[in-house]
């Protein structure tokens, strides 16, 4: 079975809300997508807005390698013709080789949506079709609202399959547009639909779903299995309401499951950076426990896991964590054993020598609230401290935080820190936007000269949890910092009743630990892609 993969992140997955996309973050996506195997990529509705029309006039398909840029619209107006419709005619002087077409299906959104009768709505599409394939244009139709206008009138939706197929549409897609539809049903209908369509030999069938019954992959899967032979999505889910179908699982589960090659091996095995892209160009942030891509998919906490794991890997993993880009990890925690931490030591390109004495001095500070699982750093660091191995950059004598703010003046921050660096007393003063970023901003200053290496450290990430609030503003704060080098990201925490003191500790241990890495080669555990942005610290 040949499969086609239609991406729509550009055009549907755009509604999520929150998300917008400039004409340069679109050719940057579909430039990644080519690069994934991608077969069609929808890559919006020009006649919608100028930012879509900018797109088309503007992005070179030459360049890409296999894709077909496809530019959607919609059926032309009842009692209309395509010929007078600007919204279809403007396709033609596009340079994007497909057009995809979307008409209602359903007869409820036809009588009260269109205000019109079925047999208009199949006039619109045989008009609209025609017109655009005499003008050369490989036509791809989407039949919105597919499955419900299948429930109500089994022979109108299949009318309107129909009428697009006799006009010069190529490939027919049956939309699940409210996505309430339950695998079971939609594989009926689906595998009835094929069946009426067997007569119809260059038209492929296919299927777009929507997640608003969780069930928007699993859809997408079964609708192959009825013999659909084109699928639609967008990577990550993203899409209007509870999002469109995730193509990243979708493509692992046909690849790996279903034994289907939808995309060569090493465009599988760019997977997860793919979902990463495309979610720091959207400025969404990754799912961490996505399929197959999220950074815990292939995490192993329990010490059965991963007593398990360091025996043979099928035993708590379905698939390779390589095969679709993805790394396994150990991250430990109070719930950890003896494995656990020798596993998670070996993952850091570490000795972890008194297992016991680690294990006990982990569990204590986990007790008074530290949090490994999302800071290597600072587990790597304790390992070091606890074997005696530890490198620090400086002795701290003390340092002042002074904030002031006057009468219709912003606030000003300024710290003030006394180091001895390589047995040399520094003073340094600097300010910041706020007191952390003043603070980071002094230490770097002290140190630099002594470790140039924290040029290329900056802060990624800076997330702060009050761990009890029945305290109120006297209550223990834990402080995550992520670092990165450009190439790698690290955490470190660090945890007090005084937030400055919390973020100082995460501070110090991040930068420690980026150039003691870097020293040894070891500047991080986990690619990022791409480079997360600089200067995270400017705001806190």
């Amino acid at each position: 079975m040949s499969m086609k993969l239609f991406d729509t992140t550009l055009r549907d997955g755009t509604q999520r809300e929150g998300v917008s996309l400039t004409a340069e973050d679109k050719a940057r996506i579909a430039r990644e997508l080519d690069a994934l195997g991608i077969h069609y990529i929808e890559a919006g509705f020009p006649a919608s807005n100028p930012k879509d029309l900018e797109f088309f006039e503007g992005f070179d398909a030459t360049e890409l390698r296999q894709a077909k840029i496809v530019a959607f619209t919609r059926a032309r107006r009842p009692n209309g013709r395509a010929e007078d419709d600007p919204a279809v005619t403007l396709l033609p002087s596009l340079s994007a080789p497909v057009a995809c077409i979307v008409a209602k299906s359903w007869r409820l959104h036809i009588e009260k949506v269109l205000r019109t009768t079925p047999e208009e709505n199949l006039e619109s599409i045989r008009d609209t079709v025609k017109y655009l394939a005499d003008a050369g244009k490989e036509v791809i139709f989407d039949a919105e609202h597919y499955f419900d206008g299948f429930k109500d009138d089994p022979d109108h939706a299949l009318s309107v399959l129909r009428a697009a197929a006799e006009s010069g549409a190529t490939t027919l897609v049956m939309c699940d547009t409210n996505g309430g539809t339950l695998p079971t049903q939609l594989k009926a209908i689906v595998g009835r639909t094929v069946r009426e369509f067997s007569g119809f030999p260059n038209v492929e069938i296919g299927i777009h779903t929507h997640n608003d019954a969780g069930c928007g992959v699993a859809n997408a899967l079964a609708a192959v299995e009825a013999g659909a032979t084109h699928v639609q999505g967008t990577i990550n889910g993203v899409g209007e309401r509870c999002g469109n179908c995730d193509l990243v699982t979708t493509i692992a589960n046909l690849q790996l499951k279903m034994g289907l090659k939808v995309v060569e091996d090493e465009s599988l095995a760019r997977l997860t950076e793919a979902s990463n892209y495309v979610a720091e160009l959207m400025n969404l942030t990754p799912d961490g426990h996505r399929p197959y891509v999220g950074r815990s998919a292939f995490s192993h906490k329990g010490g059965l896991h991963v007593d398990g794991i360091s025996k043979d890997t099928r035993t708590y993993e379905h698939v390779a964590p390589e095969s679709v880009g993805n790394a396994r990890r150990m991250p430990v925690g109070e719930l950890s054993g003896k494995n656990s931490i020798r596993a998670k030591a070996e993952e850091l390109g570490l000795d972890a020598g008194d297992v016991n004495a680690v294990l006990s001095a982990m569990k204590q500070k986990e007790h008074d609230g530290y949090h490994y699982e999302a800071a290597d750093a600072s587990f790597a660091l304790l390992i070091r401290r606890t074997t005696g191995e530890d490198e620090p950059l400086f002795e701290l004598e003390s340092f002042r935080i002074i904030s002031e703010k006057q009468a219709d003046t912003e606030t000003t921050v300024e710290a003030t820190i006394k180091l001895f660096v390589k047995g040399e007393r520094v003073i340094s003063t600097a300010e910041g936007n706020g007191p952390v970023n003043a603070l980071d901003n002094a230490l770097r200053q002290a140190i630099g000269a002594h470790y140039p290496e924290v040029d290329e450290i900056h802060l990624a990430n800076y997330k702060v949890r009050i761990l009890d609030e029945h305290r109120a503003t006297a209550a223990t704060t834990r402080v995550l910092i992520d670092s990165s080098d450009g190439k790698r990201m690290w955490g470190a925490v660090g945890v007090s009743e005084n937030i400055i003191e919390a973020s100082w500790q995460a501070l110090v241990d991040g930068l420690e630990y980026g150039v003691n890495g870097a020293k040894r080669g070891r500047g991080g555990t986990s690619r990022i892609q791409p480079p997360c942005p600089p200067h995270a610290s400017d705001c806190i």
